[in-house]
């Protein structure tokens, strides 16, 4: 894990116990899935979801065994879908680190996601809870059906509406999951959940759109990938289609809608420097203001305060 934030501080311990519990199943497998494991969990997350869950479980007094399984079974769900996505993407780099895809075939790297798959529900059953293994399931389902429409998609994802659709199936759905199961999981009211699920909605949906910005603003030994590598793939996020909202005409603009060459490096130049970036912060900003909204509200604790550091630590990674 990478240096703890502040907001993790009411949570170490319980933090270092969800590590214990995602390493811990092994169960005597092939060496290679255990490698594989270890490989993933070492690569340097930074655990936001997971911090999410427990903050939340512990703004609410839950129980927080229910909490650590619920917890792994989050984090292990997305490092399942990082290895298919890296797959899928052709990516040899995550955080500057080899991805499994870069060593391995692509078939042993699809089982590896499977096991971790399936490692995930694990965890999730042992909540004991059937509301937590449905929205489990739907999750995934979410998370999956976003990937598919991405893949057999003809056209390119231009407005805000279907980025916006995309970025909740494959980020935000799960930090919901993580916030609103945390509630659940604490025997709060209907209510208290879906204030939760919303706060956990908007949080994710910042926190992509945050590391949108930054592929095009980071440097590429801070970000791990090189910069502006969603554009080159094709891959159209907030900052461009805020650019092709005031430029339309836009040659570069007009090529990557249409699929053809296009001069890459200009116009990732021509959005830095139009405003484009700025506007597409705002919007994050906007997110979060709904987030810390939400959570004044909420139980004033030591929690509900570090999950109010946690929201301001999404923006504050574009700085």
């Amino acid at each position: 894990m990478n240096p703890p934030q502040n907001f993790l501080a009411p949570i170490l311990p319980d933090l270092s116990a969800v590590e214990r519990r995602m390493r811990a199943l092994d169960d005597h497998h092939h060496q290679e899935l255990s490698n594989a494991l270890e490989h993933l969990l070492s690569s340097g997350g930074k655990r936001i979801r997971p911090a999410v869950a427990l903050l939340t479980g512990r703004m609410y007094r839950g129980d927080i065994q229910r909490l650590i399984s619920l917890s792994a079974a989050i984090e292990l769900l997305h490092t399942a879908t990082l290895v298919h996505d890296d797959l899928i993407d052709g990516a040899l780099l995550r955080r500057g680190i080899a991805t499994l895809n870069a060593k391995w075939s692509p078939a042993a790297t699809v089982l590896t996601g499977d096991y971790i798959f399936a490692q995930a529900a694990r965890c999730a059953a042992e909540t004991e809870s059937v509301y937590l293994m449905k929205q489990f399931a739907k999750t995934l389902a979410i998370i999956v059906n976003g990937e598919i429409d991405q893949l057999f998609s003809t056209h390119r994802y231009s407005t805000r509406e279907q980025y916006f659709q995309r970025i909740y199936a494959k980020t935000a759905s799960l930090f919901e999951l993580a916030s609103s199961a945390a509630a659940h999981l604490s025997n709060v009211s209907e209510d208290e959940v879906e204030a939760m699920r919303r706060f956990g909605y908007t949080l994710g949906m910042a926190f992509q759109i945050v590391d949108d910005i930054l592929d095009f603003t980071g440097a590429q030994e801070t970000v791990g990938k090189p910069v502006a590598s969603d554009l080159r793939q094709g891959l159209i996020t907030l900052p461009f289609i805020c650019y092709l909202e005031k430029h339309p005409e836009d040659e570069e603009v007009q090529a990557v809608l249409a699929g053809e060459k296009a001069n890459i490096d200009k116009l990732v130049t021509d959005i830095r420097e139009s405003g484009a970036v700025q506007d597409a912060f705002q919007i994050a900003r906007d997110y979060i203001n709904e987030a810390v909204g939400i959570l004044s509200s909420r139980p004033a604790c030591v929690e509900q305060k570090a999950l109010r550091e946690l929201s301001e630590y999404v923006i504050l990674r574009h700085i």
